[in-house]
């Protein structure tokens, strides 16, 4: 099925876990976030790497070990996981990547910018704060 928005599984990995994180009195380890995120350890092993290394979260090991984070859930947005784990959100100005257009307007009008700028700006105004309640 063809989506038109779509986040990376390592977003999605990132962004549940931090709220998890966020969420949790105590250290959560990667297994713990596997199973709650339905993602291989491994690979929710390799973005909350990522996380600590972009200063999110600190990492401590042993048997009361896991992740818990570095700054208050409110000075950490959705935009900043994102862009730790998937890079800066460009805005391009042809949603085809077309280097030369046939046409002299758009097909797509503004519509793709007008949208991710959309994304950007919740992802930018929603901290983790917003979400480490439980519902």
């Amino acid at each position: 099925m063809a989506r038109i928005v779509n986040f990376s599984e390592a977003v999605s990995i990132g962004i549940h876990s931090m709220v998890l994180i966020a969420r949790a009195a105590e250290s959560v380890n990667v297994l713990q976030l596997a199973a709650s995120t339905g993602a291989s350890r491994h690979h929710v092993a390799k973005v909350m790497q990522r996380l600590v290394k972009d200063n999110f979260l600190i990492s401590s090991r042993g048997p009361n070990g896991g992740f818990h984070l570095k700054r208050p859930a409110q000075q950490i947005t959705l935009l900043q996981i994102f862009e730790s784990i998937d890079g800066a959100i460009t805005i391009e100005k042809c949603p085809m990547d077309n280097p030369i257009c046939p046409f002299t307007k758009c097909l797509m009008g503004n519509l793709i910018a007008d949208v991710t700028r959309e994304i950007i700006d919740y992802l930018e105004r929603n901290t983790l704060a917003d979400y480490a309640w439980e519902e």
